[in-house]
């Protein structure tokens, strides 16, 4: 097990992350971890209104094959995946969500 792989660990035995599941369009089987969730509010239309904009980071040995427009379950909440980028390294990835 990596170092990313160990944080995010001792962030789930302590409450921080959120249970995440993913059932692959391609038919394989659902998997589920544990993931970092944020809903920060970002500020759009030049300062006119607010709108909340979704991420979750997870470590990129997990949810391996996951893409843009795949579906993914937060505590019971679907999202779209928009977009998934590396952070650092490569070992963490973070995508941009859309509720459903």
């Amino acid at each position: 097990m990596g170092l990313i792989e160990r944080i995010y660990e001792a962030a789930a035995n302590v409450g921080f992350l959120k249970s995440c599941r993913w059932t692959p369009s391609s038919g394989g089987a659902p998997q589920t971890f544990d993931v970092g969730f944020a809903a920060p509010d970002e500020t759009i239309l030049e300062g006119l209104t607010a709108s909340t904009e979704y991420v979750m980071s997870y470590p990129a040995t997990v949810f391996v094959g996951l893409a843009s427009r795949e579906t993914v379950e937060i505590d019971g909440v679907a999202f779209q995946v928009r977009e998934i980028r590396a952070v650092g390294d490569g070992s963490e990835l973070r995508a941009k969500l859309t509720r459903l």
